[in-house]
């Protein structure tokens, strides 16, 4: 009998992993290959053949599910293209206006310089016509101007366009007429609706997640179809969208700023499973790779979620999960900066050249050299798959320590604990910058290099314990095969709590509610499985931003109790007993779920703890020296194991350096749970 398989292919920098799911037994299968970042697409499919070769026997492939950083790298890069914006005759200057803030500050500079415009000066084109914040129309749309801005823009070659009207939140009936112009006018043009993008007030932040939106959406269109075209015709293909959900790659053509965050979404999802299981509803998530590392907050089982994110230098308002990337991976290069100190990060070697030790031509010193040079990681990756040329890693090494006047073990220890640096400031800034502490949290490290610096960010931030569970360096792809079908609905309805209508409210929730069962229809799955999630942004009347809460049905009052209780645990108070204060709604949302059966983690059997495989020099800190250290290979240990510290605990995708002072206990579903 075939096996009926589950795959998922998450694409990193340097790797792509991938893991099959068995549906019937559960028994998981794990791989990772090089990214092929000239075409991520060839990395998706040598992963899906390797992995098949793997398991051998005949099998029957019941769905692909894949995140992607193509959307990503894009922004991250800044390659948006030339983009044209269409918009309201008057507001022609919105993109430049922006926003009235500094980020973090001045700093050491005496001015700020906001970052480049998305779309230029020269290619927003403004349209009569004037909708008011209800919808009403003040002016109609003026459609002989909105032909003559259509011929332009076909005339000058912009075949990318986003359209942001006035208000096009409360009726959309101006952003259609202009679709239909521009199918008439310039029918090769790619076109971002923002009534389509995002159906929710403040026109700047509506404007710019619409024109990323229409960035991204030519290359990832291609991209998804691409893949399409060469897997198995009527097979399922997925893709992770930021928000924690899924959606069918037909449908992520259209959503394509869904996925801005698909591969560290993943891996929180992942975390979240893995933890929750081993007890744990407090979480940190580190996941490390080799161009950056993701940081997110895990509580209650749950990652958290915001539509506050931005992605390179483009507020992106759309729900995704509250991940903070840092420039901290294992390809991160280490450099002098101009006044001759030492800096890590967050310029990365990538996966081609790659590091020095990978030996295909890269010229800087990262952190893997690093690692290698001390002996915390083997002299190969993948179990031996990759072998690793670590003289040129000491050479790379030993030329920045010269420059430094140090030692090769004290520069290799330096890039080291600038990287941990690194890796506890993000941290921080998903906990202690937001009146969390970070005591209070188990850390669960995971990626290809999530697990290196553990016991250093144990020291850094004070963490009791860290998880690292099985297959770390295939966690995110084990996460992409937990999540559900999720598309996310929302309705700017802005009124104070002693002026709401009930009625209002439910008939917005009941349109919401239909949209997101036509998508889920168009999915797959019946209305009885389908699952609709309300929730409400509020806010204190004259605040400028908002805290969403659930909705249960219809209780507004209810709603209103959980936003004082949920303002106090965010700002540390609120004005439950000031009834003068009053609470407003601004958003209601409806998130529509499909379910997928998750796969369910299993216990293992104890046994006696395996003699080490063998034992090499290591250095863990740079004035004693290189140690004798013996070797661990994980999937020999058994729950119940206990191993203390100074060791090394090797894995196919992963490693684990456990410094003196530290312990590892295997618990029963085979997680390493390490303390000081």
């Amino acid at each position: 009998m075939a096996r009926r398989l589950r795959i998922g292919i998450d694409t990193g920098g340097t790797f792509t992993d991938v893991v099959a799911i068995d549906e019937e037994s559960g028994r998981l299968v794990t791989t990772k290959t090089p990214s092929t970042p000239s075409d991520p697409a060839e990395g998706f499919l040598d992963g899906v053949r390797k992995v098949l070769s793997l398991i051998g026997d005949e099998s029957e492939v019941t769905a692909f599910v894949h995140g992607t950083t193509v959307a990503t790298n894009q922004l991250l890069e800044g390659k948006v293209g030339r983009l044209g914006f269409i918009t309201t005759e008057g507001f022609g200057f919105m993109l430049e206006i922006a926003r009235q803030s500094v980020p973090d500050g001045y700093g050491n500079s005496y001015f700020w310089v906001k970052p480049p415009r998305i779309v230029p000066a020269d290619l927003v084109k403004t349209v009569g016509g004037r909708l008011d914040h209800t919808g009403a129309e003040l002016r109609p749309f003026d459609e002989a101007q909105a032909r003559e801005v259509a011929r332009w823009f076909r005339a000058q070659g912009v075949d990318t366009l986003g359209v942001c009207f006035l208000h096009a939140y409360a009726d959309a009936r101006h952003e259609l007429k202009m679709r239909e112009v521009l199918a008439e006018e310039h029918p090769d043009a790619v076109v971002s609706l923002s009534s389509d993008v995002l159906r929710e007030y403040r026109e700047y932040e509506r404007a710019m997640t619409t024109l990323v939106d229409a960035a991204v959406k030519p290359r990832v269109g291609a991209y998804v179809r691409g893949i399409s075209a060469r897997l198995p015709e009527g097979v399922p293909f997925y893709v992770m969208k930021s928000n924690g959900g899924v959606l069918s790659a037909e449908e992520v053509v259209h959503q394509p700023i869904t996925t801005v965050l698909s591969g560290p979404a993943a891996g929180a999802l992942g975390a979240a499973l893995v933890a929750g299981a081993a007890g744990f509803e407090r979480v940190l998530t580190c996941d490390g790779g080799g161009t950056s590392t993701d940081v997110s907050v895990v509580l209650g089982g749950e990652p958290t979620l915001t539509t506050e994110g931005t992605v390179g230098a483009y507020p992106s308002k759309i729900p995704m999960i509250d991940v903070v990337t840092v420039g901290a991976g294992g390809g991160s290069v280490a450099w002098l900066s101009r006044e001759g100190t030492l800096k890590v990060g967050p310029r990365s070697a990538g996966a081609d050249p790659g590091p020095l030790c990978y030996g295909r031509g890269g010229t800087e010193p990262t952190v893997t050299d690093a690692h290698v040079v001390l002996g915390r990681i083997p002299p190969h990756l993948l179990g031996g798959e990759v072998p690793l040329d670590v003289p040129a890693a000491r050479d790379g090494l030993e030329k920045l320590g010269d420059s430094l006047g140090l030692d090769l073990p004290s520069v290799a220890a330096g890039v080291l604990e600038i990287s941990a640096w690194n890796q506890a400031n993000a941290l921080r800034q998903v906990t202690v910058k937001r009146g969390l502490d970070v005591r209070d949290f188990t850390l669960v490290t995971f990626g290809g290099s999530g697990s290196l610096l553990l016991c250093r960010l144990v020291d850094i931030l004070g963490c009791a314990s860290v998880l690292v569970p099985r297959d770390p360096g295939n966690l995110s792809a084990f996460g992409l095969l937990t999540v559900d079908v999720k598309n996310d609905y929302v309705q700017t309805l802005v009124a104070r709590h002693s002026a709401l209508e009930p009625s209002r409210v439910a008939s917005a929730f009941e349109a919401l509610e239909t949209q997101a069962a036509a998508a889920l229809d168009g999915e797959g799955f019946p209305r009885s499985e389908q699952q609709y999630v309300r929730t409400a942004d509020l806010r204190y009347y004259g605040q400028a931003f908002e805290v969403r809460v659930p909705v249960e049905g219809l209780d507004l009052d209810a709603a209103r109790e959980a936003f004082h209780d949920a303002h106090e645990q965010t700002y540390g108070y609120s004005f439950r007993d000031k009834p003068e204060q009053q609470v407003e709604w601004v958003n209601l949302r409806v998130t529509g779920v499909g379910p997928i059966r998750r796969p369910e983690l299993v216990t293992l059997s104890p046994g006696e703890l395996p003699a080490p495989t063998g034992t090499r020099p290591v250095c863990f800190d740079a004035a004693e020296g290189y140690q004798e250290t013996p070797i661990y290979w994980r999937p020999d240990l058994s729950p119940g194991n206990t191993i203390s510290g100074p060791a090394i605990i090797e894995e196919y995708g992963s490693t684990v350096p456990l410094h003196p002072g530290f312990t590892v206990v295997v618990d029963s579903y085979g997680n390493l749970v390490i303390s000081k």
